[in-house]
């Protein structure tokens, strides 16, 4: 039975959905890529990168770093999707070949064409700094958030989101590319269409249960990804309805999976606590996270430090199924220390103390420091 036309979940029904259904039982690190469908990265290390904080609650004895340092044995890929991750690799096919917004001038499009041919003459992969004696003479231009980079770094970015290239592997968190092609495309319209309804059901899959303002901020952003098929992708969202499980819950229209349902026993909350990644996908949406919870959250990374309320790279803090506050987190002399804040009153009792020192306990293992 498709769960909107029964009873509709409550909100707190929901809450307890999206908690469980993301946080699955801990597995190998293949399967919680296989399983989540895609993972956010992040280069700030805070105390780790995004995507390890993120895998850290979903595998197995994971380590920070370990999702690089495998890269190379794993079936996955870095690309975009709605941002930049890390996805399973035969996601590739619905988003290549991409067709990008941007046209690239003559000119870009000639120093692009060397780089790619230089990369294509070595083995082993291409490093960023190999290019960098070979092709100073293209200067340098604004970077994405701030200051200059080489030319060369910029279109390696652009070959490798155009589909030309590919990323190897990392070392010390730097890609090294090799050249990649892609295989043309059944481009009728129900081939088109079927690859966006696959993109828009990972989308779905990832996120659940959306609010449908949500479903549609997050259809923009897959125009990073696959912004060859904005229009098909628009035309699955407005078809929602009879695609996704949903219901208006208190003035708000809510998706989900349709073989899944919200209103089920089985959606119970642990005692645990997590210092989640602020990409986690339980709190990336930050629509879903003050219906649920009350409060607003703000990543301030790029905030100036004067400006920030939360810090600079605040964790959201689930304890159970309640978001009480954050924490920061920072490696001093190989020690982790963190500060704590909360949106209402500080939890009393040994309980919440108890919860907080396994999380940092198991945070401390992570990271390598224990």
């Amino acid at each position: 039975m498709n769960p909107s036309q029964a009873q509709p979940p409550t909100l707190d029904q929901l809450r307890r959905y999206a908690i469980a259904r993301s946080l699955f039982k801990p597995t190998t690190l293949p399967r919680a890529i296989s399983k989540l469908g895609f993972v956010q990265a992040d280069p700030m290390r805070a105390p780790a990168r995004a995507q390890d904080l993120i895998l850290r609650h979903r595998v197995a004895d994971y380590k920070a770093g370990d999702l690089e340092q495998r890269y190379t044995k794993l079936k996955v890929e870095e690309d975009c999707f709605v941002n930049y991750g890390f996805m399973p690799r035969e996601i590739l096919p619905l988003l290549h070949p991409r067709e990008p917004r941007k046209v690239w001038d003559e000119q870009t499009h000639e120093h692009a064409q060397q780089l790619l041919d230089f990369v294509r003459s070595r083995k082993g992969g291409t490093h960023p700094k190999e290019l960098l004696d070979a092709f100073a003479h293209q200067g340098r231009m604004p970077g994405y958030w701030g200051g200059e980079l080489n030319v060369s770094t910029q279109l390696l970015d652009g070959l490798h989101y155009r589909g030309h290239l590919r990323v190897k592997r990392r070392d010390s968190g730097t890609r090294v590319y090799e050249p990649i092609s892609h295989p043309e495309q059944d481009q009728s319209p129900e081939a088109r269409l079927a690859r966006a309804e696959q993109l828009m059901d990972m989308i779905v899959q990832l996120y659940a249960p959306l609010p449908a303002p949500s479903l549609g901020y997050l259809t923009s952003l897959l125009g990073y990804g696959a912004p060859h098929l904005k229009a098909e992708a628009r035309a699955v969202q407005k078809a929602a309805k009879a695609r996704y499980a949903h219901a208006l819950i208190d003035g708000v229209m809510w998706f989900w999976p349709v073989d899944e349902n919200p209103r089920s026993r089985r959606h119970a909350a642990d005692e645990q606590l997590r210092l989640l990644a602020p990409f986690d996908p339980i709190v990336w949406d930050r629509r879903r996270f003050e219906l649920f919870w009350g409060w607003e959250y703000k990543f301030e990374a790029y905030t100036p430090a004067a400006k920030r309320k939360m810090g600079h790279y605040a964790l959201p803090l689930l304890w159970g199924e309640q978001v009480l506050g954050w924490a920061n987190l920072r490696l001093d002399k190989g020690r982790l220390k963190h500060e704590l804040g909360f949106a209402g009153e500080k939890p009393k009792g040994s309980a919440f103390k108890h919860a907080l020192e396994e999380d940092l306990r198991r945070m401390r293992l992570f990271l390598g420091c224990e």
